[in-house]
């Protein structure tokens, strides 16, 4: 077989790895699908009306049924940025307890081990999507996506979600406690919410407005809401695709130069 076949194979090793530990130890993932439904409920159930009729929802229809369609997409963007602590305590957690050392010790590729943890988390994400998406739907969302749109949107959270991965998987290479490695990350999970995700950026004050408009968040946000509910997405489609795939390269090369640089150790 070819070094690319070998390496195709470890890394197929390694995630089959991952998902058991994932089966294994369920808590992780629980906690990252609550925290979004938790997230929906409060700002649907609590907020809602207070929040659509503040960003001009009043509709006939009611402001929190509005609203609910507003902020659906955003919750599910958490959702898709959620997993990026799992994946950043999993990686912690192998070069803790000396796994990664064992690993190197054995002849497979070098690359197959955070690729396993890569893609187990993108499978990951996209199981704690269903379930989000589910459970927004039976709340009041109500999207109206044809076929190729719901494609277009889970390509999209896809791509974040590796994005997002890698560059958690270089904070787990980084982090020296797992403590460490949970927390750092936690600015990606609540990072949506200082965009378009709960209201618009116009209603905010100058400093935060301008901050809403230029992150990556606002962008992926709007471009998942216009495929969703078709509302205006514009040139925000191709800004989310540069941003996800600029922080896909970010993340990978310092992932990269993480994990050699302490192979070198």
């Amino acid at each position: 077989m070819s070094t690319s076949t070998y390496a195709v194979r470890d890394g197929m090793t390694m995630l089959r790895r991952n998902l058991k530990r994932m089966q294994r130890y369920p808590a992780m993932t629980v906690s990252v699908v609550a925290m979004p439904i938790l997230m929906l409920l409060l700002f649907v159930y609590v907020f809602g009306d207070a929040l659509g009729n503040g960003i001009g929802l009043d509709t006939a229809s009611g402001a929190r049924k509005e609203y609910t369609n507003y902020v659906a997409p955003g919750i599910i963007l958490m959702a898709a940025t959620s997993c990026a602590v799992a994946t950043s305590v999993a990686v912690c957690m192998d070069m803790t307890e000396g796994i990664i050392n064992r690993f190197r010790t054995m002849p497979i590729a070098r690359s197959s081990v955070l690729v396993g943890h890569v893609i187990g988390s993108v499978i990951q994400a996209m199981i704690s999507l269903v379930l989000v998406i589910g459970i927004a739907l039976a709340v009041g969302f109500r999207p109206n996506a044809s076929l190729v749109e719901w494609l277009a949107a889970a390509g999209l959270l896809a791509l974040l979600s590796f994005a997002l991965t890698w560059i958690s998987a270089a904070i787990g290479l980084g982090s020296q406690t797992v403590e460490a490695a949970s927390n750092t990350p936690m600015p990606l999970t609540f990072l949506p919410f200082l965009g378009s995700a709960v209201v618009t950026p116009d209603s905010m004050p100058t400093v935060l407005r301008w901050f809403a408009e230029y992150q990556p968040f606002t962008p992926i946000n709007e471009t998942l809401r216009g495929l969703l509910l078709g509302t205006e997405i514009g040139n925000d489609a191709w800004t989310a695709l540069a941003w996800c795939v600029g922080l896909a390269l970010l993340g990978f090369l310092w992932a990269r130069s993480l994990y050699s640089r302490t192979a070198k150790h």
